[in-house]
């Protein structure tokens, strides 16, 4: 059985409810997957599973990570990820110029420690919407296929 390990940040809700229908569709797909919030979470629990993932809200005009992920992004850096598979995935307002910028932070911050990425991130405007589910239930199907033909 494919293991995963879900780190999110969320303020307003949206976050999580992306990563509640993720959890359920891993869920549903046969992963055993654990969910942590981003302020319990250590960067080197994703060397024990399958498929790492991080969902994350972007702050502000700057388009700034999250106070509360940020030191959780520093020590990602610090961790060899070679060779496993990521996803990234989150909340945003395409009112801001920089649409879901901490997404696409974790995206190369993944990269940069070999991980490799195992389905395109899911950004979604506010809250998920229909389309938005469908997205995020193909981007967890498409991880565990990726996963199980390596």
């Amino acid at each position: 059985m494919a293991t995963a390990m879900i780190v999110y940040a969320s303020l307003t809700g949206n976050t999580e409810e992306c990563t509640d229908i993720i959890e359920k569709a891993f869920e549903e797909l046969g992963v055993d997957v654990e969910v942590v919030d981003c302020m319990q979470a250590d960067p080197e629990d994703f060397l024990d599973v399958d498929i790492c993932l991080v969902g994350t809200y972007t702050y502000g005009n700057d388009a700034n990570l999250p106070d509360e992920i940020v030191d959780f992004y520093e020590e990602l850096s610090e961790i060899d990820l070679t060779g496993k598979l990521f996803g990234t995935y989150g909340s945003g307002d395409t009112f801001y110029e920089k649409f879901c910028q901490s997404v696409d932070d974790f995206t190369e911050q993944f990269k940069a420690v070999g991980a490799i990425e195992g389905a395109e991130s899911v950004k979604v405007d506010l809250d998920p919407n229909e389309e938005d589910v469908a997205k995020l239930k193909l981007f967890a199907k498409t991880l565990v296929e990726k996963q199980a033909s390596t």
